[in-house]
């Protein structure tokens, strides 16, 4: 009784085309499609490319002088 009959299921998608047309139902089901692949893609990039946390810095610690100074870097030896 609770369950739709093949009759009210073909006058509902009859209802469906003519308020919406055919054109319009492709149209969204070809964003829907390209809202997935899209949200696939997301997830391989994220799976291809783990974000790992950069470490900081290496410090030197000059004894005597109790101080902390920077490791140079690589644009620091080229200056």
């Amino acid at each position: 009784m609770g369950s739709f009959s093949l009759i009210h299921w073909v006058v509902l998608i009859l209802v469906v085309i003519l308020l919406f047309g055919r054109g319009r139902i492709s149209d969204l089901m070809g964003d829907f499609a390209k809202g997935i692949n899209s949200f696939k893609k997301g997830l391989a990039d994220d799976d291809s490319a783990p974000a790992t946390p950069k470490a900081p810095p290496a410090q030197l610690t000059d004894a005597k002088a109790g101080t902390v100074t920077p490791t140079p870097t690589a644009e620091d030896v080229r200056r």
